[in-house]
């Protein structure tokens, strides 16, 4: 299999997990991610460990990201866009790559940049230390993009890394094979009752792991003080009927327990509620964690129907009592929203590029056993295929790579 490519769609934890065995196989891979920065929505989360690790994954995708970019079989394509992709002998792919203003060979993220940048989040910072270039300029909002009246940043870069006339980088690549794994997109909670958007002070789970990592804490965005009283709602945007969204998104009861956890150990004074339907069990240390969490968490088996601001900007819940049936209301100073999986809206306009079919869900249903092996030789790895944890996500890139391992094999020639 000497001299074989494969491009792997999609950066995230799946991807990278399936780039970095294939290249381990001696495949040469391309990483096709459309995002800035690879990683996928696992890279924004916050490690959760308290007194000891609490296997929540955040650090596995550190690594993933680390060793992907490393690794010289791997190419890893961030800011790219495919326009068309088809088959012959073999698969062609065209796509368009981001201009890249930031050269991370001289930028060492000094954050001169950003200080003179005049404008809010035209400058744009990974996540990860494993980000490369750590800093990109954000075409939307960058006053040289709409009308080149600003250069400060580029004036001002002492390592002189930043040019603001790059374009566009159009590539055309071949491979034998493809794995899927554009991963999911969040629900936006924006037309749920509970005035996100509207209210600072409710955030969503992703939000609120972005927060954490930065600060450490759980702080109310309308003032910066650490918020004292927080409810968790889970299931917004998931096993929803009237969304037609049945499936539970697997990630959410674990991550949303775990910052619990890590918020109580950090702030022993703040008081967290956690509204639920029923608890989706996560990983082999899901009962020690839940035992520790219902000891500090207060479990309210419910999903609240409203959320208003108070005059004084706090938040009142409402929901119903399950013991008593009764309404009540409730005051927090941060409500966080646990935001469901669900697919990306590109997976259909690709999925006919491919010659498959998504399910009927969106997600991408893929048959089992030997009948892959005649799916064009494109295989789905991760979220793509539905909601799953990160763990589950891993796993499911090795099943992908082992179907595409299979597959090379029996359309090499002898």
């Amino acid at each position: 299999m000497v001299d074989r490519t494969v491009a792997v769609i999609g950066g995230g934890v799946a991807g990278l997990t399936a780039a970095l065995e294939l290249a381990r196989f001696g495949f040469q891979v391309d990483v096709i991610e459309k995002a800035d920065f690879a990683g996928g929505h696992a890279i924004q989360f916050a490690c959760k460990a308290t007194d000891q690790c609490v296997k929540c994954g955040a650090c596995i995708v550190e690594e993933k990201l680390a060793q992907a970019i490393e690794d010289p079989a791997i190419r890893l394509l961030s800011g790219s866009r495919i326009e068309k992709i088809s088959k012959s002998r073999t698969y062609e792919i065209k796509l368009t790559q981001k201009a890249v203003y930031i050269d991370a060979r001289k930028c060492t993220a000094c954050g001169v940049c950003l200080e003179q940048c005049p404008e809010d989040d035209a400058i744009l910072r990974g996540v990860s230390k494993s980000h490369s270039p750590f800093l990109i300029i954000n075409e939307e909002t960058c006053r040289y993009m709409a009308d080149q009246s600003c250069t400060r940043c580029r004036n001002e870069c002492p390592e002189k890394a930043i040019t603001l006339d790059s374009e566009p980088t159009r590539l055309s690549l071949e491979a034998d094979a493809v794995i899927w794994a554009t991963g999911f997109s969040l629900f936006n909670p924006q037309n749920k009752p509970y005035g996100y958007g509207i209210f600072k002070n409710v955030v969503t789970n992703l939000e609120l792991e972005g927060m954490v990592r930065r600060e450490g804490r759980a702080a109310r965005p309308s003032d910066g003080h650490t918020a004292r009283s927080v409810a968790f709602i889970q299931c917004v945007g998931s096993r929803d009927a009237k969304l037609n969204h049945l499936w539970c998104s697997k990630f959410c009861c674990g991550a949303a327990l775990r910052m619990a956890n890590l918020i109580r150990a950090r702030e022993p004074q703040t008081a967290i509620s956690f509204f639920y339907i029923d608890v989706q069990t996560f990983g082999r240390d899901f009962e020690p964690v839940y035992r520790q969490v219902q000891e500090d968490v207060r479990m309210i088996r419910a999903i609240p129907g409203d959320i208003f601001q108070t005059e004084d900007g706090l938040l009142k819940v409402t929901f119903v009592d399950n013991d008593t049936h009764e309404t009540v209301e409730e005051i927090f100073d941060l409500v966080v929203l646990s935001a469901g999986m669900q697919p990306c809206q590109e997976n259909l306009e690709l999925a006919g590029q491919l010659n498959l079919q998504a399910g009927e869900s969106g997600f991408v249903a893929q048959a089992e056993g030997d009948g892959d092996l005649l799916n064009n030789g494109v295989f789905a790895a991760g979220a793509v295929a539905g909601p799953m944890s990160i763990a589950e996500s891993i796993a499911s890139a090795g099943e992908a790579v082992l179907k595409t391992l299979k597959y090379l094999t029996l359309i090499t020639p002898p």
